[in-house]
């Protein structure tokens, strides 16, 4: 009697994908009229009279009052998660934009006049280019909040706040000192072709073959129910094998873009988001002397003839 043999069968279907390749002022600050260091009335404009010179003690209160809100609104948008970033660029700018509102309606003390000056309008330059960079943002060509930050440094607007501050408070021991966190310069972080970010248990037979043919390098998420199974980081121009991918129902999601930030979990600028409008299902079946799997291969790019729609993800709804 013959033994019968327990053939391995596979069964290949490629399937290829398309993706896309984008991308109110307070109230002013015066000090009391009586601490004012001269009692004398100056006229202002129309006639009225000219605001009190404030003393050194009065505009330092002043100084830290305006100072509190501005590091604390830098250190929100610094903070690193590529959710909500609009929304915190947008908080920074409006607890800005009230600082330096109350900033420049104070009269300093005479002899720091031109440095409160300096100081102001170097502040005011910084909050103009933050909110210059709320288009950007919102275009997805900066991702992260200390991209951010990195962008106005390149442009020159953090280092004349950074001066400005420091001739002021050398003048009077005044706490001026408004930007709280390290601002790199622009780089252009990658990780190896095929590194796991996060790898999950790989024990079953089939595999998912990624192609990526962008110019821009890529992650594939591949989420299992509500849980994100594997991340794999797919550099351009590459493809990439993932073995042992278990029996289950995969949504495939991805993002491309450049610089990759692991700490923030995503790429800091030039970022897109999408996934496949139709899940991988993976899947062993044991037939008497076979067993019989299917492997999967996924291009990242638009290609004619696709036969999968993609949908966009915004960026808060990409499980990176």
């Amino acid at each position: 009697m013959t033994t019968p043999r327990l053939l391995s069968c596979v069964v290949v279907a490629t399937l290829t994908l398309s993706a896309c390749t984008s991308g109110g002022s307070g109230e002013p600050v015066a000090g009391p009229s009586g601490a004012a260091r001269s009692a004398g009335k100056t006229a202002g404009p129309g006639g009225s009279p000219a605001p009190a010179e404030l003393t050194e003690k009065d505009y330092r209160a002043a100084l830290d009052k305006a100072r509190g809100p501005i590091r604390e609104a830098l250190k929100k948008l610094n903070s690193t998660g590529v959710e909500g970033l609009g929304k915190r660029l947008g908080q920074t700018v409006s607890a800005m934009e009230d600082a330096v509102a109350r900033l420049e309606t104070l009269t300093p003390p005479s002899e720091v006049k031109a440095e409160h000056a300096d100081y102001v309008g170097a502040l005011r330059q910084l909050l103009s280019a933050l909110s210059a960079a709320q288009e950007d943002v919102r275009a997805q060509d900066v991702c992260t909040g200390p991209a951010v930050l990195t962008g106005v440094e390149e442009i020159g607007q953090l280092s004349p706040v950074r001066r400005s501050a420091t001739a002021l408070a050398d003048r009077g021991d005044y706490r001026t000192d408004v930007i709280p966190v390290k601002v790199s310069k622009e780089r252009s972080r990658r990780l190896p072709n095929g590194r796991y970010i996060t790898s999950g248990s790989r024990s079953g037979r089939a595999y998912l073959e990624l192609k990526n043919g962008n110019t821009q390098d890529a992650v594939v998420v591949l989420v299992r129910g509500k849980k994100k199974a594997i991340r794999v980081y797919v550099r351009k121009k590459a493809k990439f094998r993932v073995r042992g991918v278990r029996d289950g129902s995969y949504k495939v999601y991805y993002t491309l873009g450049s610089d990759w930030d692991s700490k923030a979990g995503g790429f800091t600028r030039s970022c897109a988001f999408g996934r496949f409008g139709k899940s991988l299902r993976f899947r062993t079946v044991h037939t008497g002397a076979q067993i019989r799997w299917s492997n999967w291969s996924v291009t990242l790019k638009a290609v004619v003839g696709g036969s999968v729609p993609l949908k966009r993800v915004k960026p808060g709804d990409f499980p990176g």
